[in-house]
């Protein structure tokens, strides 16, 4: 188990620049796993797994062989079961840029029509000490070397991924 340096992380008023006012953007950050760079992703801190989508599974062109069996089931926020192809394993860099980390992460890879590409729920964020913050659109996490790795929401791809998945509720 590798050693994460303990620092505090805080949110400043600084990090409320380029910020526009909102009341329910949710955090949608960019990534890199699998060697490729996967935009929206969800910090979903109501989420007990890391889940990605089939269609993301598809489109990262990753081999059907490369997924375990998974024996459990996923049940939405309202109760509803969601289809669980396996899991797969991969290395997954989060970085702003100028510092990085790289986790190894479990997703659940699951058939279900998303705005997401990714959920990032509670045990990726507690793994790397990752502290999101609706307000600042931003999330904190200690890299291992110490320094704070600070990533931005995209607030455009947010609010289009909320409104998207809204149409896929009413929808169904």
């Amino acid at each position: 188990m590798r050693i994460t340096h303990d620092v505090d992380i805080t949110f400043t008023k600084g990090d409320l620049r380029d910020i526009v006012p909102h009341d329910n953007d949710p955090i949608v950050i960019s990534l890199v796993t699998a060697g490729r760079t996967v935009h929206r992703v969800l910090v979903d801190q109501g989420s007990s797994t890391d889940v990605m989508f089939w269609p993301t599974f598809e489109r990262l062109q990753l081999s059907p062989d490369q997924l375990r069996p998974y024996g459990g089931c996923l049940y939405g926020f309202v109760g509803d079961q969601v289809e669980v192809r396996r899991y797969i394993e991969l290395r997954t860099t989060l970085t702003d840029g100028l510092a990085s980390r790289i986790e190894k992460i479990r997703y659940l890879v699951v058939n279900a029509p998303s705005a997401y590409n990714i959920l990032l729920g509670r045990p990726t964020l507690n793994r790397t000490g990752a502290v999101p913050s609706t307000r600042h659109m931003k999330v904190k996490l200690p890299s291992m070397e110490g320094m704070i790795i600070t990533i931005c929401s995209d607030q455009n791809e947010a609010k289009k991924c909320y409104e998207n998945s809204l149409k896929n509720k009413r929808s169904i």
